[in-house]
Protein backbone atom coordinates (compact mmCIF):
# COMPACT_ATOMS: atom_id res chain seq x y z
CA UNK A 1 0.00 0.00 0.00
CA UNK A 2 1.38 3.62 -1.26
CA UNK A 3 1.89 6.57 0.91
CA UNK A 4 -0.55 8.19 -0.42
CA UNK A 5 -3.21 5.75 0.59
CA UNK A 6 -2.32 5.07 4.13
CA UNK A 7 -2.48 9.21 4.59
CA UNK A 8 -6.38 9.25 2.93
CA UNK A 9 -7.32 5.66 4.92
CA UNK A 10 -5.62 7.61 7.96
CA UNK A 11 -7.48 10.63 7.51
CA UNK A 12 -11.01 9.10 7.38
CA UNK A 13 -10.08 7.07 10.71
CA UNK A 14 -9.67 10.17 12.24
CA UNK A 15 -12.90 11.32 11.53
CA UNK A 16 -14.82 8.03 12.33
CA UNK A 17 -12.93 8.49 15.39
CA UNK A 18 -14.26 11.82 16.29
CA UNK A 19 -17.96 10.92 14.82
CA UNK A 20 -18.33 7.32 14.29
CA UNK A 21 -18.56 7.95 10.61
CA UNK A 22 -17.04 9.47 8.08
CA UNK A 23 -16.80 10.24 4.19
CA UNK A 24 -14.47 10.86 1.81
CA UNK A 25 -15.15 11.56 -1.65
CA UNK A 26 -12.98 12.82 -4.49
CA UNK A 27 -12.78 16.29 -6.20
CA UNK A 28 -15.44 16.40 -8.78
CA UNK A 29 -13.67 16.37 -12.68
CA UNK A 30 -15.06 19.44 -15.03
CA UNK A 31 -17.78 17.07 -16.07
CA UNK A 32 -19.42 16.76 -12.41
CA UNK A 33 -18.48 12.90 -12.87
CA UNK A 34 -16.16 11.42 -9.82
CA UNK A 35 -12.70 10.98 -10.71
CA UNK A 36 -12.58 7.69 -8.42
CA UNK A 37 -14.53 4.88 -6.69
CA UNK A 38 -14.43 4.65 -3.11
CA UNK A 39 -14.33 1.31 -1.34
CA UNK A 40 -16.60 1.38 1.94
CA UNK A 41 -14.69 0.14 5.17
CA UNK A 42 -15.57 -0.89 9.33
CA UNK A 43 -14.48 2.25 11.37
CA UNK A 44 -12.39 1.19 13.74
CA UNK A 45 -13.77 3.68 16.44
CA UNK A 46 -16.52 5.25 17.94
CA UNK A 47 -18.51 6.86 20.89
CA UNK A 48 -21.78 7.04 22.45
CA UNK A 49 -23.17 9.41 25.31
CA UNK A 50 -26.18 7.96 27.48
CA UNK A 51 -28.41 11.08 29.01
CA UNK A 52 -28.63 10.66 32.84
CA UNK A 53 -31.66 8.04 32.89
CA UNK A 54 -34.02 9.86 35.78
CA UNK A 55 -33.90 12.06 38.81
CA UNK A 56 -36.36 9.41 40.47
CA UNK A 57 -35.66 7.44 43.63
CA UNK A 58 -37.57 4.27 42.12
CA UNK A 59 -36.11 4.00 38.45
CA UNK A 60 -34.75 0.78 37.72
CA UNK A 61 -32.90 1.37 34.20
CA UNK A 62 -30.82 -1.39 31.90
CA UNK A 63 -28.18 -0.60 29.36
CA UNK A 64 -28.02 -2.76 26.43
CA UNK A 65 -24.58 -2.73 24.14
CA UNK A 66 -24.68 -4.42 20.64
CA UNK A 67 -22.16 -4.52 17.62
CA UNK A 68 -22.87 -6.82 14.59
CA UNK A 69 -20.73 -9.21 13.22
CA UNK A 70 -18.95 -7.14 10.34
CA UNK A 71 -17.10 -9.17 7.42
CA UNK A 72 -13.27 -7.28 7.42
CA UNK A 73 -13.60 -5.35 11.36
CA UNK A 74 -10.75 -5.53 13.54
CA UNK A 75 -9.45 -9.32 14.85
CA UNK A 76 -9.22 -7.32 18.04
CA UNK A 77 -10.45 -4.18 20.10
CA UNK A 78 -12.99 -3.46 23.12
CA UNK A 79 -15.67 -1.44 23.97
CA UNK A 80 -16.98 -0.10 27.06
CA UNK A 81 -20.07 2.28 28.95
CA UNK A 82 -18.95 3.46 32.00
CA UNK A 83 -20.30 6.84 34.07
CA UNK A 84 -19.40 10.30 32.29
CA UNK A 85 -17.33 11.67 35.69
CA UNK A 86 -15.33 8.56 35.44
CA UNK A 87 -12.07 6.28 33.79
CA UNK A 88 -11.55 2.55 33.34
CA UNK A 89 -9.51 0.94 35.99
CA UNK A 90 -7.37 -0.53 32.91
CA UNK A 91 -6.50 3.07 32.43
CA UNK A 92 -8.24 3.09 29.11
CA UNK A 93 -9.74 6.56 27.91
CA UNK A 94 -13.27 5.67 27.65
CA UNK A 95 -14.15 8.85 26.44
CA UNK A 96 -12.52 9.34 23.28
CA UNK A 97 -11.22 12.18 24.64
CA UNK A 98 -7.43 13.19 24.05
CA UNK A 99 -5.12 13.10 27.26
CA UNK A 100 -3.82 15.92 29.26
CA UNK A 101 -0.18 17.29 28.86
CA UNK A 102 0.61 15.49 31.85
CA UNK A 103 -1.11 11.99 31.16
CA UNK A 104 -3.93 12.17 33.21
CA UNK A 105 -7.33 12.88 32.45
CA UNK A 106 -8.86 15.91 34.50
CA UNK A 107 -11.40 14.94 37.11
CA UNK A 108 -11.14 11.52 36.20
CA UNK A 109 -11.03 8.42 38.90
CA UNK A 110 -10.98 4.37 37.94
CA UNK A 111 -14.12 2.51 37.89
CA UNK A 112 -15.72 -0.52 36.64
CA UNK A 113 -17.56 -0.20 33.10
CA UNK A 114 -21.44 -0.70 33.51
CA UNK A 115 -21.33 -2.24 30.41
CA UNK A 116 -18.64 -4.28 28.88
CA UNK A 117 -18.96 -6.27 25.84
CA UNK A 118 -17.68 -10.13 25.59
CA UNK A 119 -17.93 -10.54 21.56
CA UNK A 120 -19.84 -9.11 18.54
CA UNK A 121 -22.73 -10.56 17.59
CA UNK A 122 -24.21 -11.29 21.31
CA UNK A 123 -25.64 -8.13 23.53
CA UNK A 124 -23.96 -7.21 27.20
CA UNK A 125 -25.89 -5.63 29.16
CA UNK A 126 -25.53 -3.80 32.44
CA UNK A 127 -28.12 -1.61 34.85
CA UNK A 128 -28.42 1.23 37.67
CA UNK A 129 -30.95 2.11 39.65
CA UNK A 130 -32.27 5.43 41.45
CA UNK A 131 -31.75 9.20 41.31
CA UNK A 132 -28.17 9.46 41.80
CA UNK A 133 -27.38 6.97 38.68
CA UNK A 134 -25.08 9.06 36.35
CA UNK A 135 -24.47 10.01 32.75
CA UNK A 136 -22.45 7.04 30.57
CA UNK A 137 -19.88 7.70 28.01
CA UNK A 138 -18.71 5.04 25.90
CA UNK A 139 -16.01 3.89 23.60
CA UNK A 140 -15.61 1.44 21.03
CA UNK A 141 -12.56 0.33 19.36
CA UNK A 142 -11.69 -2.36 16.79
CA UNK A 143 -13.94 -5.32 15.90
CA UNK A 144 -16.64 -3.50 18.34
CA UNK A 145 -17.13 -0.48 16.44
CA UNK A 146 -18.40 -0.58 13.51
CA UNK A 147 -22.52 -0.44 14.33
CA UNK A 148 -22.40 -0.21 17.69
CA UNK A 149 -25.53 -0.20 19.55
CA UNK A 150 -26.49 1.21 22.90
CA UNK A 151 -30.26 1.04 24.52
CA UNK A 152 -31.08 2.84 27.31
CA UNK A 153 -34.51 1.73 29.06
CA UNK A 154 -35.94 3.14 32.53
CA UNK A 155 -38.89 1.68 34.20
CA UNK A 156 -40.43 4.18 36.64
CA UNK A 157 -43.81 2.72 38.57
CA UNK A 158 -45.12 6.30 40.07
CA UNK A 159 -44.94 9.82 40.28
CA UNK A 160 -44.36 12.24 36.71
CA UNK A 161 -42.39 10.81 34.05
CA UNK A 162 -43.92 7.09 35.03
CA UNK A 163 -43.79 4.66 32.88
CA UNK A 164 -41.28 3.37 30.29
CA UNK A 165 -38.65 6.23 28.73
CA UNK A 166 -36.10 5.12 26.36
CA UNK A 167 -33.86 6.25 24.16
CA UNK A 168 -30.44 5.34 21.81
CA UNK A 169 -27.59 6.39 23.16
CA UNK A 170 -26.02 8.30 20.49
CA UNK A 171 -22.34 10.14 19.50
CA UNK A 172 -21.43 13.63 20.47
CA UNK A 173 -22.04 16.31 18.26
CA UNK A 174 -22.41 20.03 17.42
CA UNK A 175 -25.65 20.61 16.81
CA UNK A 176 -29.43 18.95 18.02
CA UNK A 177 -33.39 19.71 16.83
CA UNK A 178 -36.02 19.00 19.33
CA UNK A 179 -39.21 20.25 17.99
CA UNK A 180 -42.03 18.63 20.38
CA UNK A 181 -40.61 20.04 23.49
CA UNK A 182 -43.01 21.76 25.80
CA UNK A 183 -42.74 24.50 29.16
CA UNK A 184 -47.04 23.85 29.63
CA UNK A 185 -47.69 23.28 33.13
CA UNK A 186 -47.95 19.82 33.51
CA UNK A 187 -44.93 19.12 31.59
CA UNK A 188 -41.36 19.82 33.19
CA UNK A 189 -38.96 19.14 30.17
CA UNK A 190 -35.10 18.61 30.25
CA UNK A 191 -32.33 18.94 27.95
CA UNK A 192 -29.54 16.86 28.64
CA UNK A 193 -25.98 17.95 27.84
CA UNK A 194 -22.99 15.16 28.46
CA UNK A 195 -19.31 16.53 27.48
CA UNK A 196 -17.40 13.33 26.70
CA UNK A 197 -14.19 15.36 26.83
CA UNK A 198 -11.10 17.17 28.45
CA UNK A 199 -12.02 20.77 27.95
CA UNK A 200 -15.14 22.67 29.01
CA UNK A 201 -17.99 22.75 26.13
CA UNK A 202 -19.97 26.18 25.93
CA UNK A 203 -23.48 25.52 24.52
CA UNK A 204 -26.36 27.55 23.64
CA UNK A 205 -29.80 26.73 23.48
CA UNK A 206 -32.53 28.38 21.00
CA UNK A 207 -36.11 27.93 22.22
CA UNK A 208 -39.18 28.99 19.18
CA UNK A 209 -43.15 28.76 19.83
CA UNK A 210 -45.60 29.61 18.11
CA UNK A 211 -44.39 33.69 17.61
CA UNK A 212 -41.18 32.95 17.20
CA UNK A 213 -37.93 33.10 19.39
CA UNK A 214 -38.08 33.35 22.47
CA UNK A 215 -36.39 35.58 24.18
CA UNK A 216 -33.67 34.76 27.70
CA UNK A 217 -30.82 35.75 29.62
CA UNK A 218 -29.81 32.96 30.59
CA UNK A 219 -29.82 30.19 27.07
CA UNK A 220 -26.39 31.39 26.13
CA UNK A 221 -23.21 30.64 26.95
CA UNK A 222 -23.91 27.43 29.29
CA UNK A 223 -20.67 25.69 30.19
CA UNK A 224 -20.68 21.98 30.13
CA UNK A 225 -17.54 20.58 32.07
CA UNK A 226 -15.37 18.42 31.29
CA UNK A 227 -16.51 14.81 31.29
CA UNK A 228 -19.53 16.17 33.65
CA UNK A 229 -23.79 16.45 32.28
CA UNK A 230 -25.87 19.24 32.94
CA UNK A 231 -29.78 18.99 32.98
CA UNK A 232 -30.85 21.70 31.93
CA UNK A 233 -34.50 22.43 33.29
CA UNK A 234 -36.43 24.29 30.29
CA UNK A 235 -38.89 26.64 32.11
CA UNK A 236 -36.07 28.51 33.77
CA UNK A 237 -34.74 29.44 30.37
CA UNK A 238 -38.01 31.65 29.70
CA UNK A 239 -40.99 33.06 31.47
CA UNK A 240 -43.12 32.70 28.90
CA UNK A 241 -45.30 28.89 29.07
CA UNK A 242 -45.28 26.87 25.23
CA UNK A 243 -47.62 24.23 25.02
CA UNK A 244 -45.04 23.11 21.76
CA UNK A 245 -41.52 24.68 21.51
CA UNK A 246 -38.47 23.77 19.61
CA UNK A 247 -35.20 23.98 21.02
CA UNK A 248 -32.14 24.18 18.96
CA UNK A 249 -28.98 23.27 20.90
CA UNK A 250 -25.86 24.96 19.26
CA UNK A 251 -22.38 24.08 20.26
CA UNK A 252 -19.80 26.91 20.30
CA UNK A 253 -16.62 25.13 21.25
CA UNK A 254 -16.61 21.37 22.00
CA UNK A 255 -19.07 18.77 21.36
CA UNK A 256 -21.58 16.92 23.52
CA UNK A 257 -24.33 14.24 23.29
CA UNK A 258 -28.25 16.17 23.89
CA UNK A 259 -31.54 14.66 24.33
CA UNK A 260 -34.58 16.04 25.94
CA UNK A 261 -36.52 14.20 29.07
CA UNK A 262 -40.08 15.18 29.02
CA UNK A 263 -42.08 13.99 31.69
CA UNK A 264 -45.77 15.01 32.25
CA UNK A 265 -48.19 15.05 35.37
CA UNK A 266 -50.29 12.79 34.03
CA UNK A 267 -49.60 11.03 31.09
CA UNK A 268 -46.40 9.78 32.01
CA UNK A 269 -42.89 10.86 30.05
CA UNK A 270 -40.24 9.16 27.54
CA UNK A 271 -36.84 11.06 25.96
CA UNK A 272 -37.36 12.98 23.09
CA UNK A 273 -34.39 12.37 20.59
CA UNK A 274 -33.14 14.76 18.29
CA UNK A 275 -34.82 15.20 14.92
CA UNK A 276 -32.91 13.97 11.58
CA UNK A 277 -31.49 17.31 9.90
CA UNK A 278 -33.23 19.74 8.40
CA UNK A 279 -35.26 18.56 5.31
CA UNK A 280 -38.18 19.51 2.33
CA UNK A 281 -39.48 15.90 3.27
CA UNK A 282 -39.39 13.86 6.23
CA UNK A 283 -41.20 10.15 7.80
CA UNK A 284 -41.54 9.38 10.94
CA UNK A 285 -42.07 6.06 11.09
CA UNK A 286 -43.83 3.61 13.92
CA UNK A 287 -47.05 5.03 14.98
CA UNK A 288 -48.69 2.31 16.97
CA UNK A 289 -51.90 0.90 15.84
CA UNK A 290 -53.49 1.69 19.15
CA UNK A 291 -52.61 5.06 19.18
CA UNK A 292 -55.34 7.57 20.84
CA UNK A 293 -53.93 10.79 20.46
CA UNK A 294 -50.89 11.55 18.11
CA UNK A 295 -49.85 15.61 17.44
CA UNK A 296 -47.50 16.61 15.26
CA UNK A 297 -45.14 19.24 15.53
CA UNK A 298 -42.34 21.08 13.44
CA UNK A 299 -40.70 24.01 12.79
CA UNK A 300 -38.84 26.09 9.66
CA UNK A 301 -35.01 26.90 11.03
CA UNK A 302 -34.59 29.38 7.95
CA UNK A 303 -36.23 32.66 6.30
CA UNK A 304 -38.96 30.78 4.07
CA UNK A 305 -42.44 29.35 5.11
CA UNK A 306 -43.17 26.01 4.11
CA UNK A 307 -46.14 23.88 2.92
CA UNK A 308 -46.32 20.51 3.52
CA UNK A 309 -48.57 18.17 2.74
CA UNK A 310 -49.60 15.94 5.56
CA UNK A 311 -49.64 11.60 4.68
CA UNK A 312 -50.02 8.31 6.54
CA UNK A 313 -48.33 5.62 5.04
CA UNK A 314 -50.80 3.04 6.46
CA UNK A 315 -50.60 -1.31 5.79
CA UNK A 316 -52.46 -1.12 2.62
CA UNK A 317 -51.21 2.82 1.25
CA UNK A 318 -50.74 6.42 2.05
CA UNK A 319 -54.31 8.11 3.13
CA UNK A 320 -54.48 11.80 4.06
CA UNK A 321 -55.86 12.44 7.11
CA UNK A 322 -59.29 14.10 7.16
CA UNK A 323 -58.99 17.96 8.41
CA UNK A 324 -55.06 17.75 7.87
CA UNK A 325 -54.12 17.11 4.11
CA UNK A 326 -51.30 20.25 5.16
CA UNK A 327 -49.55 22.13 7.43
CA UNK A 328 -48.30 25.54 7.09
CA UNK A 329 -45.03 26.29 9.02
CA UNK A 330 -43.87 30.24 9.23
CA UNK A 331 -40.27 30.46 9.38
CA UNK A 332 -38.98 30.74 12.66
CA UNK A 333 -42.07 29.56 13.97
CA UNK A 334 -43.15 26.14 15.88
CA UNK A 335 -46.23 25.19 14.27
CA UNK A 336 -48.38 21.81 15.30
CA UNK A 337 -51.33 20.29 14.30
CA UNK A 338 -53.31 17.26 16.34
CA UNK A 339 -54.24 14.22 14.51
CA UNK A 340 -56.03 12.40 17.02
CA UNK A 341 -56.46 8.69 16.90
CA UNK A 342 -54.76 9.24 13.09
CA UNK A 343 -53.99 5.02 12.41
CA UNK A 344 -57.69 3.97 13.49
CA UNK A 345 -56.44 0.44 14.55
CA UNK A 346 -53.75 0.33 11.57
CA UNK A 347 -50.01 0.61 11.68
CA UNK A 348 -48.85 4.28 10.27
CA UNK A 349 -45.83 5.83 9.84
CA UNK A 350 -46.55 9.64 9.28
CA UNK A 351 -44.73 10.97 5.53
CA UNK A 352 -44.24 14.86 5.32
CA UNK A 353 -43.82 16.62 1.56
CA UNK A 354 -43.24 20.06 0.04
CA UNK A 355 -46.00 21.33 -1.44
CA UNK A 356 -44.40 23.04 -3.64
CA UNK A 357 -41.00 24.35 -3.03
CA UNK A 358 -38.73 22.40 -1.01
CA UNK A 359 -38.33 24.65 2.16
CA UNK A 360 -36.20 22.75 5.13
CA UNK A 361 -37.99 21.67 8.43
CA UNK A 362 -37.43 19.41 11.70
CA UNK A 363 -40.51 17.61 12.93
CA UNK A 364 -41.82 15.14 15.89
CA UNK A 365 -44.82 13.16 16.92
CA UNK A 366 -46.26 13.67 20.13
CA UNK A 367 -47.99 9.79 20.78
CA UNK A 368 -50.06 8.71 23.60
CA UNK A 369 -51.87 5.09 24.01
CA UNK A 370 -54.11 4.49 26.53
CA UNK A 371 -57.12 6.17 28.30
CA UNK A 372 -58.11 8.80 31.06
CA UNK A 373 -55.57 7.86 33.82
CA UNK A 374 -53.75 5.29 32.44
CA UNK A 375 -52.14 7.21 29.53
CA UNK A 376 -48.54 6.89 28.03
CA UNK A 377 -46.49 9.04 26.07
CA UNK A 378 -43.52 8.20 23.96
CA UNK A 379 -42.41 10.81 20.80
CA UNK A 380 -41.49 9.73 17.02
CA UNK A 381 -38.99 12.42 15.89
CA UNK A 382 -38.24 12.51 12.05
CA UNK A 383 -35.46 10.01 11.33
CA UNK A 384 -33.08 9.15 8.88
CA UNK A 385 -33.65 5.99 6.30
CA UNK A 386 -32.25 2.74 7.55
CA UNK A 387 -29.62 3.02 4.97
CA UNK A 388 -26.67 0.13 4.90
CA UNK A 389 -27.67 -1.30 8.19
CA UNK A 390 -29.78 0.00 11.17
CA UNK A 391 -29.33 -1.47 14.86
CA UNK A 392 -31.61 -1.65 17.87
CA UNK A 393 -30.75 -3.13 21.10
CA UNK A 394 -33.30 -4.50 23.92
CA UNK A 395 -35.71 -6.51 22.01
CA UNK A 396 -37.62 -9.10 24.42
CA UNK A 397 -39.92 -12.52 23.25
CA UNK A 398 -42.59 -10.43 24.03
CA UNK A 399 -43.29 -6.13 23.81
CA UNK A 400 -41.42 -5.51 20.69
CA UNK A 401 -42.90 -3.96 17.60
CA UNK A 402 -40.68 -3.56 14.43
CA UNK A 403 -42.28 -0.89 12.33
CA UNK A 404 -41.05 -0.60 8.52
CA UNK A 405 -42.06 1.97 5.87
CA UNK A 406 -41.39 2.69 2.13
CA UNK A 407 -42.64 6.35 1.39
CA UNK A 408 -41.76 5.61 -2.18
CA UNK A 409 -40.38 2.75 -4.26
CA UNK A 410 -41.05 -0.87 -2.62
CA UNK A 411 -38.33 -2.69 -0.76
CA UNK A 412 -36.72 -6.48 0.53
CA UNK A 413 -35.54 -5.94 3.39
CA UNK A 414 -33.44 -8.80 6.02
CA UNK A 415 -33.99 -8.57 9.56
CA UNK A 416 -31.58 -10.54 11.73
CA UNK A 417 -32.48 -11.22 15.43
CA UNK A 418 -29.13 -11.92 17.39
CA UNK A 419 -28.20 -14.55 20.04
CA UNK A 420 -30.05 -13.79 23.49
CA UNK A 421 -27.57 -11.67 26.08
CA UNK A 422 -27.66 -15.06 27.93
CA UNK A 423 -27.72 -17.39 24.92
CA UNK A 424 -29.52 -18.35 21.62
CA UNK A 425 -29.06 -18.19 18.13
CA UNK A 426 -29.47 -15.71 15.73
CA UNK A 427 -32.11 -15.71 12.80
CA UNK A 428 -32.75 -13.78 10.18
CA UNK A 429 -35.88 -13.13 7.80
CA UNK A 430 -36.67 -11.45 4.73
CA UNK A 431 -39.80 -9.19 4.52
CA UNK A 432 -41.16 -7.32 1.70
CA UNK A 433 -42.46 -3.84 2.25
CA UNK A 434 -44.93 -2.41 -0.57
CA UNK A 435 -44.51 1.15 -1.88
CA UNK A 436 -46.14 3.69 0.20
CA UNK A 437 -47.09 1.23 2.68
CA UNK A 438 -46.03 0.71 6.64
CA UNK A 439 -45.77 -2.90 8.00
CA UNK A 440 -45.78 -4.05 11.68
CA UNK A 441 -43.48 -6.93 10.84
CA UNK A 442 -43.15 -10.38 12.27
CA UNK A 443 -40.42 -9.94 14.44
CA UNK A 444 -38.02 -13.08 14.37
CA UNK A 445 -36.47 -14.35 17.71
CA UNK A 446 -33.44 -15.85 18.31
CA UNK A 447 -34.19 -20.02 18.71
CA UNK A 448 -33.29 -21.10 22.90
CA UNK A 449 -33.33 -17.00 23.49
CA UNK A 450 -32.09 -16.01 26.74
CA UNK A 451 -32.16 -12.51 28.32
CA UNK A 452 -33.14 -9.79 25.14
CA UNK A 453 -31.40 -9.83 21.71
CA UNK A 454 -30.97 -7.19 18.60
CA UNK A 455 -32.50 -6.67 15.69
CA UNK A 456 -30.40 -5.56 12.74
CA UNK A 457 -32.31 -4.29 9.47
CA UNK A 458 -30.55 -4.14 6.01
CA UNK A 459 -32.15 -3.26 2.81
CA UNK A 460 -31.68 -5.97 -0.08
CA UNK A 461 -33.49 -4.16 -2.85
CA UNK A 462 -35.74 -1.66 -3.51
CA UNK A 463 -36.12 2.15 -2.58
CA UNK A 464 -35.43 3.61 0.59
CA UNK A 465 -36.51 2.62 3.99
CA UNK A 466 -37.63 4.32 7.57
CA UNK A 467 -37.84 2.01 10.58
CA UNK A 468 -38.95 2.36 14.64
CA UNK A 469 -38.98 -0.29 17.10
CA UNK A 470 -41.35 -0.27 19.69
CA UNK A 471 -41.05 -1.33 23.47
CA UNK A 472 -44.60 -1.88 25.61
CA UNK A 473 -45.03 -3.33 28.75
CA UNK A 474 -48.80 -3.41 30.65
CA UNK A 475 -47.57 -1.32 34.03
CA UNK A 476 -50.97 -1.61 36.71
CA UNK A 477 -53.07 -1.24 33.50
CA UNK A 478 -51.09 1.21 32.03
CA UNK A 479 -50.09 0.70 28.42
CA UNK A 480 -46.35 1.80 29.11
CA UNK A 481 -43.91 2.26 25.79
CA UNK A 482 -41.42 3.87 24.25
CA UNK A 483 -40.05 4.18 20.82
CA UNK A 484 -36.66 4.47 18.64
CA UNK A 485 -35.82 5.11 15.49
CA UNK A 486 -33.44 2.87 12.97
CA UNK A 487 -30.83 5.44 11.14
CA UNK A 488 -27.64 3.79 9.56
CA UNK A 489 -25.61 2.53 12.39
CA UNK A 490 -22.95 4.72 11.19
CA UNK A 491 -21.01 0.86 10.87
CA UNK A 492 -18.91 1.65 7.44
CA UNK A 493 -16.22 4.76 6.86
CA UNK A 494 -15.71 5.33 2.70
CA UNK A 495 -12.40 5.32 1.49
CA UNK A 496 -10.97 6.51 -1.57
CA UNK A 497 -9.47 4.15 -4.00
CA UNK A 498 -5.78 3.72 -3.85
CA UNK A 499 -5.01 4.78 -6.91
CA UNK A 500 -6.25 7.73 -5.75
CA UNK A 501 -3.95 10.82 -5.18
CA UNK A 502 -3.80 13.70 -2.05
CA UNK A 503 -5.72 16.14 -4.55
CA UNK A 504 -9.10 13.81 -2.63
CA UNK A 505 -11.17 16.75 -1.18
CA UNK A 506 -12.79 16.35 2.26
CA UNK A 507 -16.43 16.50 2.18
CA UNK A 508 -18.67 17.08 5.05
Amino acid sequence: MNRTTLSLIAAATALAAVTGFATLEPADTSDGSASATAARLPVERTSLLCPQPSASDIADTTYTSFTPVVEGASGSGKAQLQAATEKSADGDDSSGSSDSSDGKKSGAKAAKPVVQPKEPGKPAAGDTSGADAPALVGLASGKFAPGWTVQETTEVAAGAGRGLLGTNCTAPDTEFWFPGASTAAQRTDYVHLTNPDDAAAVVDIDLYGKDGTLKSTVADGITVQAHASEPILLNTLTGDPQADLTVHVKVRSGRVGAAVQALDAKTGGDWLASSADPAGSLVMPGIPKDATSVRLVAFAPGDTDADLKVRLASPSGTITPAGNETLHVKAGMTAAADLGDVTRGEAGSLVLTPTGSSVPVVAALLVVRGKGADQETAFIPATAPVGARATVADNTAKGSTLAVTAPGEGARIKVTASAGSGGGTAVSKTFTIKGGTTQNVEVPVPSGLKGTYALTVEPVSGGPVYASRMLSANQDGVPAFTIQGLPDDRGTVSVPDAEQDLSVLLKQ
